[in-house]
């Protein structure tokens, strides 16, 4: 059970985050472009008005993403209780690996989204 704890927890992770980075994107977006932290991209480092585009685009579905994401891996997890840890370990593995998938889409919709602005 404790390591069944310990991947459902490693498998939030990464919807948490996007919620709570997506919020950041959205009420508090880097200001000016820089090359340290936000959503940096050739395209979204293009002028302001991309910068500023894609934070508020990238956060506004990264806070979905992630609330989609969240209650999805756990429910997943759910059938993983009282199994072996190598078959909790393969649940979390495919799990992660998903949210990962989900992640990266996000990048395709983003640039597209700046490609259409």
């Amino acid at each position: 059970m404790g390591f069944w704890v310990f991947m459902t927890a490693s498998n939030l992770l990464l919807p948490v985050l996007m919620i709570v980075i997506g919020k950041v994107f959205i009420k508090n977006p880097p200001k000016q472009i820089n090359g340290i932290y936000g959503y940096r991209t050739r395209r979204s480092m293009k002028n302001q008005a991309a910068w500023d585009f894609a934070h508020l685009y990238c956060g506004k579905l990264w806070r979905k993403m992630g609330w989609v994401m969240l209650p999805v891996s756990v429910i997943v997890m759910i059938p993983a209780i009282g199994k072996s840890d190598n078959t909790v370990g393969i649940v979390g593995g495919v799990v992660i690996t998903a949210e990962c998938m989900v992640l990266f889409w996000s990048i395709f919709l983003v640039e597209r989204a700046l490609t259409k602005r």
